[in-house]
């Protein structure tokens, strides 16, 4: 479009100091690319001229397509958002620093890029939707003109639009957009079938055309016999795309597909809609179980619309969506309706569509705050742009519009962080159900919750909206990263007392000073690190007391190196009994079970005597005191602590059994049984029978609270009919 025809097009709309700010940002975007020139061949100009182009159709404001006709020149040319803020404004230089790649920082790859890129769109989009408009036009544009791009290009680009930008176009109520990115990419991911299909549907539409246009021929006319109505019946043509997915959806034939005919009929008022129903159902015998009222229920985007499926002649299905005008704007260009309307009754619904985007935004603002990686967001938000949903209902009849296959869970977060924090459970229609129970359509949910509940690392394994996933996986890192700060610190003081420290004399000052010569800055970090395994408490605590005896500061510690010898041997003596080991044991908590490890080699049990490795890099490792894999590294990089168990645990502890006896019907069962019976729970049984022996060899792995619960165990198994031999697993 050349820039006359544009500036034009504007003026039907915009007032002349607005349409002169678009025309001074083309000069300025002109000169900007003056030596540029696209993959195709054309001046670069010709690119934010198309994607302003694009956004005037959605009648957008001056700022916004002044935005769109600079929006690359951060990224390709020399000028900087301060340049831009002195010739426009702060607000068309946000929006234009917005939607720029982040191409100044150094990625460790495309994908991280991509990811960095989307993740600072979503932050800006979340502020003004108009970042995203801007966007969408761009990669639009940019799909219009693939071909010129390199095959890996083309497709790398293809799949990134029907991954992402397809699926937030649609989440925006940008239906025909959507269609269009959908189509685009299809035809740069699949060009051979893309061209088949559309041939062939060309071909199909051709030897039906007499059939659709004497259905659409008959419902205008009887339509028109209701005057009132002031119906409009047109045809509703499905694209290349949406006939093929529905194929490979429905594992049905192409001809099956476009068996169907779509109609769309518009009315004057929502009353209206209501009536067109049931003169349609006069005309053609609905179809049962194929009529959805989008009026009473819209779908998240502020899709509203009724639909029904007639059967038509010759047995063919008729598609048929019925809504109002002002529905059917809002259905094409969803949020870009704000721009476009000028007149027209339903305004409350076009507030609510923008209600609507605004909390879908903010809630993409929390997940990206509380998710630490990029791709993890991006991921989340995939999870999250589903093209079926389904609604729910609080107990004040407020509608929850989730994702196929969400849980109670995923409702519970749906309505607040803290609520999904603390929830236990939900009364779905009045009864209790568990917090993985699946929810369907039109069920009634009211959130149970505890305020001693908190978020479990199981619980990952079964919701399925990014909100949820990135709430559990922000609390679980933050209760993570307090556990380790308590445990680094109990670490560093049980060091300390090898020197004959009191780490409670110590003054604040100290610690502060110590922790910046362990190139750290506050003593938080400092214990975090230790906790973490990335530091060693003895040669920090050595460090600390020559620190502070000489109060000088000292040279990095012993990262990662071997302790002295000397101690090294005193423990390894220890380790096989042959010396008392001096130091005073640290006792665990439940707590520390989020940041340590029972060694499975040796699953220790409360009570058991116990020793932890604490490793460079790997964080704290419990063993059993005469564990053989610990005996074979006594002298390996590390430190080793006695450790002592906690008075009372609620946690419960792996271990593992194995019992032989002559194989006989019932055997596992009795064995299954008295397991049960010593209160211990059964997580998984191997059975097997070693070459050459009579017995048959079954282990194990059981849950119980401590070394006596386990003693219980093995006594009940060998009273067992037929056992031969019981013993607790070791490595």
């Amino acid at each position: 479009m050349p820039i006359s025809d544009l500036l034009r097009k504007l003026g039907q709309y915009l007032p002349p100091d607005e349409v002169a700010l678009v025309e001074r940002a083309y000069q300025y975007a002109e000169r900007a690319h003056a030596n540029q020139r696209r993959k195709s061949g054309e001046p670069y100009i010709t690119h934010p001229l198309a994607v302003t182009g694009i956004l005037a159709g959605w009648q957008l404001d001056a700022q916004a397509l002044a935005a769109a006709m600079l929006h690359d020149v951060l990224e390709d040319t020399l000028a900087n958002k301060e340049e831009l803020a002195r010739e426009f404004d702060n607000i068309v230089a946000d929006l234009v620093d917005a939607v720029s790649k982040l191409n100044q920082l150094d990625f460790s790859s495309r994908e991280e890029a991509q990811a960095e890129t989307f993740s600072k769109m979503v932050l800006a989009m979340a502020r003004d939707v108009r970042v995203i408009l801007i966007k969408l036009a761009d990669r639009f544009h940019n799909m219009q003109t693939l071909g010129s791009m390199s095959l890996a290009s083309r497709r790398r680009i293809a799949r990134e639009t029907r991954d992402i930008y397809a699926p937030v176009a649609q989440r925006l109520g940008l239906y025909a957009l959507r269609q269009s990115l959908l189509d685009l990419s299809f035809q740069h991911l699949n060009p051979h079938r893309h061209r088949v299909f559309s041939n062939t549907i060309e071909t199909i539409r051709a030897a039906r055309s007499d059939t659709v246009d004497g259905v659409l021929s008959l419902l205008r006319e009887r339509l028109a016999q209701q005057p009132q109505l002031n119906a409009e019946v047109s045809a509703r043509e499905r694209t290349v795309y949406s006939a093929y997915n529905k194929m490979r959806e429905k594992h049905i034939r192409l001809q099956q597909v476009m068996e169907s005919c779509g109609v769309l009929v518009l009315a004057d008022s929502r009353n209206a809609c209501y009536a067109v129903l049931g003169a349609l159902h006069e005309i053609y015998k609905p179809l049962p179980g194929r009529f959805r009222d989008y009026i009473a229920i819209p779908k998240a985007n502020g899709y509203q619309a009724l639909h029904t499926t007639l059967f038509g002649p010759d047995s063919m299905p008729i598609d048929v969506h019925i809504c109002t005008h002002d529905m059917n704007l809002i259905a094409e260009n969803g949020v870009a309706a704000y721009w476009m309307y000028r007149s027209g009754s339903d305004l409350a619904h076009l507030a609510e569509t923008q209600q609507n985007t605004r909390r879908w935004l903010k809630g993409l603002l929390e997940m990206q705050t509380e998710e630490g990686d990029s791709r993890e967001f991006v991921e989340n938000i995939k999870r999250d742009l589903f093209p079926e949903e389904i609604y729910v209902f609080t107990p004040k009849g407020r509608i929850m519009v989730l994702p196929r296959g969400a849980t109670v869970l995923d409702f519970a977060y749906s309505i607040h962080t803290d609520v999904g924090n603390r929830c236990t459970g939900a009364r779905v229609d009045h009864e209790i159900m568990p917090l993985r129970t699946v929810l369907k359509n039109g069920r009634q949910v009211e959130v149970l919750t505890d305020a001693d509940a908190q978020p479990m690392p199981a619980w990952l394994s079964f919701v399925v909206t990014g909100k949820a996933r990135s709430a559990i996986r922000h609390h679980l890192k933050n209760q993570q990263q307090q556990t380790s700060v308590v445990l680094g610190e109990r670490l560093l003081k049980h060091g300390l007392t090898i020197f004959k420290l009191n780490a409670e004399k110590i003054t604040p000052e100290q610690w502060q000073a110590f922790s910046e010569t362990q190139g750290v800055k506050t003593v938080t970090d400092l214990f975090t690190d230790i906790g973490r395994g990335k530091k060693l408490p003895f040669t920090v605590a050595q460090t600390f007391a020559q620190w502070l005896r000489g109060n000088q500061p000292l040279p990095e510690p012993h990262r990662g190196k071997r302790l002295p010898l000397m101690v090294a041997q005193t423990f390894a003596r220890w380790l096989h009994g042959e010396e008392r080991w001096h130091g005073k044991k640290l006792q665990l908590r439940d707590s520390d079970s989020d940041v340590l490890r029972y060694a499975p080699c040796c699953r220790p049990l409360p009570n058991d005597p116990i020793v932890g490795w604490l490793r460079p890099g790997q964080g704290l490792e419990v063993h059993i005191r005469d564990c053989a894999t610990l005996k074979q590294h006594a002298t390996q990089q590390g430190e080793w602590i006695e450790m002592a168990w906690p008075d009372t645990s609620q946690t419960l502890f792996l271990s593992e059994v194995r019992s032989w006896a002559p194989d006989r019907q019932g055997l596992l069962a009795d064995q299954a049984s008295v397991i049960a019976e010593a209160g211990a729970n059964i997580l998984q049984v191997n059975i097997e029978r070693p070459q050459g022996q009579a017995l048959l060899a079954m282990q194990f792995q059981i849950e119980v609270r401590d070394r006596q619960q386990l003693a219980d165990v093995l006594r009940g198994l060998r009273r067992v009919a037929g056992v031969k031999k019981v013993q607790r697993v070791k490595a």
